[in-house]
C-alpha cells in the first residue's frame, strides 16, 4: 500500500518518493517565459493520448495556500508586497536571483501533483519552473527533457504586439520601466536554464518565430519518440488556447 503521509521528497536513500511510478516516465518541457512550452504540450496531448501539466496554472493558483503558510512559517509577510517594490524599484539581476532561489521549493509542490496523477501513458509536465537541474535527478535519461527559450528578439516582439504577453497585471508608477525590467529578468533566467541545460547534456530548442507550433510540436515530438505511444489516429492540431 502507497503511504500517504510522505512530507518530504526523497527517501531516505537519497531517491525521488515516486509511489505510482509517475515522475519516472514523465516528459519534462521547461525553459523561459514565452516559448510556446504550454502549446506544444498540448498538441502533443491530444496528438499522443498523453497528459499535459501546467506548471504555471498550478504555481499561480493551486499552490497559493502552500505559498502562504511557508511565508507564515517563515515570519515572512503574508501579503504581497508593494508592485513598485518588485517590478519598478529594483533590478533585473535581483529580480532573476530572487526568481531561481524560489524555484526549488516550487518545485517540490509541482512533485507532489505529479505524484498524484496515475496514467497508463507518459506525463507531459511543462513550465518556466521547472529547471534542469531541478529535472535531473528525477529523471533516467537527459532525453526525457527539453528545454525551449525564445530569443531575446522574439520575446520583444510579443511584448510589442501579444497584449497578454505585455500585461504585468498591476498598475505601476513607472509601467515602462517595469516592463523592461521584466523582459530582462525573464531572459536572464532563460539564459541560466539554457547553460544548465548544456552542462547536464539536455537539448535547447531556440524560439525565433520562423516555425510555428505544429513545426515546433513535431521537433519535441520527435525528441521525445522513444517515450511517446502510438500517435492517436485522426488526431489534428490542438487550437492554442489563451
Amino acid at each position: 500500500m502507497a503511504q500517504n503521509d510522505r512530507t518530504h521528497g526523497s527517501s531516505a536513500e537519497g531517491e525521488v518518493w515516486d509511489p505510482f511510478g509517475t515522475l519516472r516516465r514523465a516528459l519534462w518541457i521547461g525553459g523561459g517565459q514565452w516559448a510556446g512550452k504550454s502549446t506544444v504540450a498540448r498538441l502533443l496531448a491530444v496528438r499522443y493520448g498523453v497528459t499535459a501539466y501546467h506548471y504555471d496554472y498550478h504555481d499561480a493558483r493551486a499552490h497559493n495556500d502552500r505559498r502562504i503558510a511557508r511565508r507564515l512559517a517563515l515570519g515572512e509577510p503574508v501579503t504581497e508586497p508593494d508592485p513598485d517594490e518588485v517590478w519598478v524599484h529594483t533590478t533585473p539581476e535581483r529580480m532573476a536571483a530572487g526568481t531561481l532561489a524560489g524555484f526549488p521549493v516550487r518545485f517540490q509542490w509541482a512533485l507532489d501533483d505529479l505524484r498524484a496523477l496515475v496514467s497508463g501513458r507518459p506525463v507531459i509536465a511543462e513550465g518556466w519552473g521547472l529547471r534542469p537541474e531541478l529535472v535531473a535527478p528525477v529523471a533516467d535519461s537527459p532525453r526525457r527533457m527539453i528545454v525551449m527559450v525564445p530569443t531575446p528578439g522574439f520575446r520583444e516582439r510579443q511584448a510589442r504586439e501579444l497584449p497578454r504577453a505585455a500585461s504585468l497585471g498591476h498598475p505601476f508608477s513607472d509601467p515602462a520601466r517595469a516592463q523592461a525590467n521584466r523582459l530582462a529578468r525573464d531572459r536572464l533566467v532563460a539564459e541560466d536554464a539554457v547553460r544548465t541545460a548544456h552542462r547536464l547534456g539536455i537539448r535547447v530548442i531556440e524560439i525565433d518565430g520562423s516555425r510555428d507550433a505544429d513545426a515546433i510540436a513535431e521537433l519535441v515530438a520527435d525528441h521525445f519518440g522513444p517515450y511517446l505511444p502510438e500517435r492517436e489516429p485522426g488526431a489534428g492540431a490542438a487550437r492554442p488556447g489563451p
